[in-house]
């Protein structure tokens, strides 16, 4: 990693930590990260030369893989028409509609520039509905970078070891509500103690930011039904597990439908693009209708839909979404019964495209059993890997990927890898 470690020396000179996003800095898995030349399906290589099955996929976006052709052709289109106009075009139009077909709750939509941006602005739209301030998050769910919503977040704050932020003020802490994932019970407590303040509570349906952690059955219909009781909005953070999990998102995984909804990663194939959308009456009260403020410079940007257009037709394939699921559950399988070979504790689940590792013995259902992981085992674990090949997520508190590019060749290389790092393991080296 000669190449990489130079530039890696090269970027902390200007770049705070060397990295434009915490945990690409391997802080928490030590060493150098490699720097990625390029990626081409389910591959990715270094600047060294070195080629790594990924498991990352850009942190979800690139269901269909690196480069795929569609998506690469309709980027290339886009661009020779303008890269950015700052006003409406036929394409946004079309992606809103394609969402709102694909995601029944979506009644309007609203293209935004991030998944940060979609949850911020559903908070500050949740607010302007109920005229309420409280909102009711989740430890280890994180949200974006907003203030109010990093309090007790997951991601890279878990990473670096700082659950929260310094720069944000108390006072706006202070109306953020912060209740253990899974616990329905403390929820209902919340909401009969402060039901009229709360304007909303914001959720990861499937929690992909603490690792992978599925709801208990009983959980999301708890958020709902105590929502729809005392007027707060219920809002779906699927940034992550949108058209991830299922064809319509966690939602139609789970059958509960939210008031408001927030999208990333997948639907902008890898390119800059978030959206929020939900309800009409609340959506409504966005400007320039209503009296809540939202704007950007270059969202609904032609590149970015043209991207996120061709991805979701990929995914519309019939079977698609099946072929993805059973890909992510021969890889679980795969690695617990190598782990299980080598006498290692070890667990995985998966839900449609996203996979979690655990070094437990059973998947953790909440904040307190994902720190019970053996965090410096997985750290081994990853090196390993990266060794042998294979790339997953440097931290022990993120969901994997697979994307419909990861096929037989690419199982097979990381179960050979996995073996002899479980072995390795289980040998105490």
């Amino acid at each position: 990693m000669k190449r990489s470690q130079a530039l890696f020396k090269r970027a902390q000179l200007r770049i705070p930590g060397g990295v434009n996003s915490p945990v690409r800095a391997f802080r928490s898995v030590g060493g150098t990260p490699p720097f990625i030349q390029r990626g081409k399906g389910a591959t990715v290589w270094d600047a060294d030369g070195n080629a790594y099955v990924d498991y990352v996929g850009s942190w979800g976006p690139l269901i269909a893989g690196h480069a795929h052709p569609d998506v690469v052709k309709a980027v290339q289109q886009a661009a020779e028409r303008g890269l950015s106009f700052g006003a409406p075009t036929e394409a946004e139009v079309e992606m809103a509609e394609l969402l709102a077909k694909l995601v029944p709750s979506l009644e309007h939509v609203r293209l935004v520039n991030s998944g940060t941006e979609a949850t911020m602005t559903a908070i500050r739209v949740a607010r302007g509905h109920t005229g309420r301030s409280k909102i009711v998050k989740f430890e280890g769910c994180y949200h974006g970078h907003a203030d109010a919503l990093l309090v007790k977040a997951g991601s890279g704050a878990l990473t670096l070891g700082q659950p929260s932020s310094a720069g944000v003020p108390a006072a706006v802490a202070a109306d953020t509500l912060v209740l253990d994932y899974n616990d329905a019970a403390a929820v209902e407590r919340t909401f009969a103690a402060a039901g009229a303040e709360i304007a909303a509570v914001i959720v990861e349906p499937a929690a992909g930011n603490m690792n992978l952690v599925l709801p208990r059955e009983g959980f999301l219909e708890t958020l709902r039904a105590c929502c729809s009781a005392h007027g707060a909005v219920l809002i779906f953070d699927e940034v992550m597990t949108g058209f991830r999990v299922a064809p319509g998102g966690a939602q139609q995984r789970y059958g509960i439908q939210p008031d408001l909804t927030t999208l990333g990663k997948v639907i902008g194939g890898g390119m800059p693009l978030g959206a929020i959308g939900g309800r009409r009456e609340i959506m409504q009260k966005l400007a320039p209708l209503g009296p809540v403020y939202q704007a950007g410079t270059l969202s609904g940007n032609p590149v970015a839909v043209a991207a996120g257009l061709a991805t979701l037709r990929l995914v519309q394939a019939p079977g698609y979404f099946d072929a993805l699921a059973a890909t992510a559950q021969r890889l679980c399988e795969g690695l617990a019964r190598a782990a299980r070979e080598a006498g290692v504790g070890f667990s995985a689940q998966s839900a449609g495209g996203m996979f979690g590792l655990y070094f437990r013995e059973t998947p953790p259902a909440s904040y307190a059993e994902v720190m019970q992981c053996d965090r410096e085992a997985f750290n081994r674990f990853f090196h390993a890997m990266l060794a042998g090949g294979v790339y997953f997520a440097p931290s022990a508190y993120e969901a994997g990927f697979v994307s419909s590019a990861h096929g037989a060749p690419e199982l097979e290389r990381t179960l050979k890898a996995a073996a002899a790092a479980f072995a390795a393991l289980g040998a105490g080296a």
